[in-house]
């Protein structure tokens, strides 16, 4: 493989010119497909084999017109304090502001509260149902609708909106790229002290995140694909173009320095650098493609957006890379910035991180106590984690969505803003009419039900649906206990009628969804831990050193969990990170955070290591092999982790998900690169001496040499002229 990519490093340097305008000319192919595609992400949380997912499919095929694909939301109508809508002049103004939106752009259908007796028992709360063509509300169109609530608001009326029809824009993806490009910027002119240097990860960034955003655009004429699945791709595109870049650049200067022509240097950098580059970004591929085994699709289109980024990252860094190098000259060392010393990131010399490095391999035992039992406390919080799905009542206490939430709660009762829906289906060619008042006396039975009626009966008279309203709200855990109460009551319905009974609705979906992540946790572990451990032991050649790299791994994730419980569930730093609302952390969260963690910290496992590993194999001893390999490996390092932190911390600005990944992704990395990866990992090594390079005879024979470290490159390099000169006759390792 190494020398694979030494002639991969020198071809794309002779041939820049072909190499470049090859990407430019597939950025601008796809930036045009791009700009063609109109399709609006999709937003759906589908669960196949539910119960819940089942009986909404169902209702979809009986109820057609229940199945509206449109944006869909509440306007909701409150009377001032002492006051009800049925008053002349109030009524007047309800059915004013309905007649407005219905000549709103865009709008399929609105209910009318008086019409359709959707109005509080005290009737001084009232909604309306509306719903538009579009399966996303443009900016237009929402603007039209909230500049009618207003002037419900001027005749003296409380009007407030809630449901997707008040979702705002998402451009948390802008601001977050931008901030995140510019800390990378000042991050990568410090470490290299040029301009030029830093400059060139940069512009490889640019070319390869434009390339894959705008190829997962088209990809949305043919597949469905969520905001968040773009948006994780993104994040993970620009970091890890970034941080690979940022890799194979140090390394080319540092050949460069070395006195090596400046072809020689950028195939040398590709063939060790690079080396390391394709298997950590091998182990990110592995851990976000393993979202597909848990079978929810919407996990399943971020695992493979997210895959795809990391992958285009890879090949530009290998290839786009060692073809500005050839475009720089030798720029590369000049360039110099007035203040800062134009500096060998890998050079040696006393350094900051040879002082740590030293520090922790003559103290490992008391680094370790003080490492594990600072994580330890983190992870504490951890042990109270809620897991749900956002709704209305999670925003911030002004937001017109939470608003609407609070007055149907105030209005109607708490379990009102998620009913649960029965599905009551007749086997064979029965009717459903003699069941369904059975089902319904039955289920109002039940501790925490306000109501319980039937609803509507399907054209053919086999499939009814009853509204159960609860008197908890959505998110309660009574609420969920009650969902299991009513499941239970299927089996004695069937027994007795061969009705079956399920429960779906908003409310139900979550709690399935929530038990659905809970139960991917240990076989999504095993399938990824388990390649990932295999790829490691290929990469290190130990049995100790990919034990001990996922030991840190389930180390980052307990202190990760516990801190982010403790903003976003207890409410830490709320102002600080302007968290507006606590609540239960969003369910898919824990499994995406696993991936993508697992494959981030394998990256920082190989890219160090490997440096250590490196001068084992050329003769160090253990301990000193540790403490060199750290020196030429930490400045990169932590310039890579800063990175990472300052993209991934950036999108923080989002909302509901994104906020909540942001922040967790950021305070893994910081955790993950500084204490577990520069700190725990080279105390163990230096307690382990040379066990840490292990492997069992047998497996040794069995275990092919991938020279992630470069040595068979070098080996050949030294004893064939040839190679160095474009030569033809070595065999690709």
């Amino acid at each position: 493989m190494a020398t694979f990519l030494y002639r991969l490093g020198r071809f794309a340097f002779r041939r820049r010119w072909a190499v470049a305008a090859g990407w430019l000319i597939l950025l601008v192919l796809a930036l045009i497909g791009a700009g063609a595609t109109d399709e609006e992400p999709v937003e759906s949380f589908d669960i196949p084999g539910t119960e819940s997912s089942e009986a909404m499919d169902l209702l979809d095929e009986r109820f057609p017109e229940m199945a509206a694909s449109g944006a869909s939301g509440r306007v909701v109508f409150a009377a001032p304090d002492g006051e009800t809508l049925t008053d002349a002049g109030h009524e007047q103004a309800i059915e004013s502001v309905i007649g407005e939106i219905k000549q709103l752009p865009g709008l399929a259908h609105v209910t009318d509260p008086f019409e359709a007796a959707a109005i509080s028992p005290a009737g001084d709360v009232a909604y309306a149902e509306v719903t538009f063509e579009s399966s996303v509300i443009t900016s237009e169109e929402q603007a039209a609708l909230l500049e009618v609530v207003d002037s419900g608001r001027d005749a003296g009326l409380i009007v407030e909106v809630g449901g997707g029809v008040a979702e705002p824009e998402m451009d948390e993806g802008e601001i977050g790229e931008l901030i995140g490009f510019a800390i990378a910027a000042v991050v990568l002119v410090i470490t290299f002290g040029s301009f030029v240097a830093a400059g060139l990860p940069l512009l490889n960034a640019v070319v390869g995140v434009g390339i894959t955003l705008s190829l997962i655009t088209i990809a949305t004429r043919f597949i469905d694909l969520s905001e968040d699945a773009t948006i994780l791709a993104l994040m993970l595109g620009l970091a890890l173009a970034i941080d690979y870049s940022l890799f194979i650049a140090s390394r080319y200067r540092h050949e460069l320095t070395s006195g090596r022509d400046r072809e020689d240097a950028a195939g040398r950098a590709v063939g060790t650098a690079g080396n390391a580059v394709v298997f950590a970004g091998m182990t990110v591929v592995i851990a976000l493609v393993g979202l597909t085994v848990v079978g929810i699709p919407v996990l399943t289109e971020m695992g493979l957006a997210a895959a795809f980024a990391v992958a285009l990252a890879v090949l530009t860094a290998l290839t786009m890379l060692p073809a500005m190098f050839g475009f720089a000259g030798r720029r590369i060392l000049g360039g110099r910035i007035p203040g800062l010393r134009a500096r060998d990131p890998e050079g040696n010399g006393k350094t900051l991180g040879l002082s740590w490095a030293r520090m922790v391999t003559t103290h490992p035992l008391r680094v370790l106590l003080v490492a594990f039992l600072a994580l330890g406390t983190l992870t504490i919080p951890a042990m109270s984690m809620e897991l749900g799905l956002p709704d209305d009542g999670s925003y911030a206490e002004d937001d017109t969505r939470r608003q609407a939430y609070d007055l149907l709660a105030d209005g109607f009762g708490p379990g009102f803003n998620g009913p649960l829906v029965i599905v009551v289906h007749a086997a064979g060619d029965g009717s459903v009419d003699a069941v369904l008042p059975h089902v319904a006396d039955s289920i109002s039975g039940l501790d925490n039900v306000v109501v319980a009626e039937p609803a509507a009966v399907d054209e053919t008279g086999d499939t009814g649906i009853i509204s159960v309203v609860a008197q908890t709200g959505p998110g309660a855990e009574e609420t969920k206990d009650l969902v299991g109460d009513i499941r239970a009551l299927s089996a004695e319905v069937e027994a007795q009628s061969g009705a079956t009974v399920s429960v779906t609705g908003s409310t139900a979906v979550t709690i399935d969804f929530s038990q659905k992540m809970s139960d991917a946790l240990t076989p999504y572990l095993a399938v990824v831990v388990g390649l990932s451990f295999v790829l490691m032991i290929l990469v290190f050649r130990s049995i100790l050193v990919p034990l001990k790299a996922a030991l840190g791994f389930l180390v980052t994730m307990g202190a990760t969990f516990g801190a982010t419980v403790a903003v976003f569930q207890w409410g830490w730093l709320t102002d600080v990170l302007g968290v507006e609302q606590t609540g239960p952390i969003i369910s898919l969260l824990p499994v995406v955070l696993i991936g993508v963690v697992f494959g981030l910290a394998m990256d920082y496992q190989v890219f160090l290591v490997t440096r250590m590993r490196e001068e084992h194999v050329h003769g160090a001893a253990a301990t000193r092999a540790v403490v060199t390999g750290f020196r030429h490996g930490a400045r990169v390092v932590t310039a890579a982790a800063i990175i990472m932190i300052s993209v991934f911390g950036a999108f923080i600005f989002g909302d509901g998900f994104i906020k909540q990944i942001s922040f967790a992704l950021a305070f893994a990395i910081f955790i993950d690169a500084f204490v577990v990866r520069m700190t725990i990992v080279p105390a163990v090594l230096t307690l382990l001496g040379e066990g840490a390079w292990w492997l069992p005879r047998w497996l040794d024979r069995v275990v092919p040499n991938v020279d992630v470290e470069g040595e068979k490159l070098r080996d050949q390099l030294s004893t064939t002229p040839e190679l160095t000169g474009g030569g033809r006759n070595v065999n690709v390792a």
